[in-house]
């Protein structure tokens, strides 16, 4: 034992050993398998830059993107009555709702907020998929309401990014409330005359489908999502024959009258400038930083 085997052969062996990389620096694309550099996609906004598959991306994601310098005000959302039925299947509700915030750092599946996009100011709501399926519950009511009072009082244009797997079945028949609640709140914009768009992204599906999902004056979809009341499987299994290819997805429903247009996400934020502007009556966006000035009528001396 020498200093040769103490220090230097130690020495040596750090600089030349190989380094454990972390996980979380690559993700593989579910459609096409590519594995993609977590930076890479984080810019393209979540969509394979193989394949142009549109993985889930989170609703602050979203809104960064969107929201002009990525700047937007939360909107308080009424709480909520917790575990109003006392449900348990394997677990207690209560417990479920702690392991869907903890997992997705989100007091809920839904986030509410107001900005401007474009210059042009907006309150918007986009519904979070990993938190529990982005399931319709009470507190995605009252966030649809919050966000419809909020619009109705700015006299701003509302837009709404569904993702869902249904009503949350924890809370019952009132989950299923939230149907007509939200229908209220969606005609509350449209008796005030504003805008109500409503963008669908992968998956929309069961009772939000068949509520305010499908209520928008203009109707958009991002590629190849899944939009649906009852899956293609279930139909499958109840008529016992074989679907279309592409049945219920967003090019499929677009087709057939359902949908208004299908956009890319990277061109979504321009298209929904364009959209509001044109509903709200207002002159086309301006390119670049600043609004043009306006015009002052010239001083004139009194007499």
């Amino acid at each position: 034992m020498n200093w040769i085997t103490n220090y230097v052969r130690p020495k040596i062996n750090s600089l030349f050993s190989r380094r454990e990389v972390p996980e979380n620096l690559w993700t593989k694309c579910s459609e096409c398998g590519t594995m993609l550099f977590h930076r890479e996609l984080a810019d393209n906004l979540n969509v394979c830059t193989n394949c142009d598959h549109h993985m889930a991306i989170t609703p602050r994601e979203r809104f960064a993107a969107l929201f002009d310098g990525g700047i937007y005000v939360e909107i308080k959302v009424p709480e909520p009555v917790a575990d109003p039925l006392h449900f348990r299947d394997q677990k207690k509700y209560p417990e479920r709702m702690r392991a869907a915030q903890k997992s997705t750092g989100e007091k809920e599946a839904m986030l509410v907020a107001e900005g401007e996009i474009g210059r042009t100011p907006i309150v918007a709501i986009a519904q979070d998929f990993s938190f529990m399926g982005g399931s319709m519950g009470m507190y995605v009511g009252n966030a649809i309401i919050a966000a419809a009072e909020r619009a109705t009082k700015l006299k701003r244009p509302l837009v709404l990014f569904s993702a869902a797997g249904g009503a949350r079945m924890q809370e019952g028949i009132l989950s299923l409330m939230q149907m007509p609640r939200t229908t209220v709140a969606v005609q509350m914009l449209k008796d005030a005359g504003l805008p109500y768009i409503v963008v669908l992204t992968h998956p929309t599906t069961g009772g939000v489908t068949a509520s305010y999902a499908m209520l928008g004056d203009v109707q958009i979809a991002e590629p190849n999502a899944l939009i649906c009341f009852a899956g293609p499987r279930v139909i499958e299994q109840t008529i016992r024959e074989k679907l279309p290819e592409g049945f219920q997805r967003a090019e499929y429903l677009l087709d057939h009258g359902m949908l208004d247009r299908v956009t890319h996400r990277r061109k979504l934020r321009e298209e929904l400038v364009t959209v509001i502007r044109m509903l709200t009556r207002q002159s086309p966006a301006i390119k670049g930083d600043l609004p043009a000035p306006r015009s002052e009528a010239p001083k004139t001396d009194a007499k």
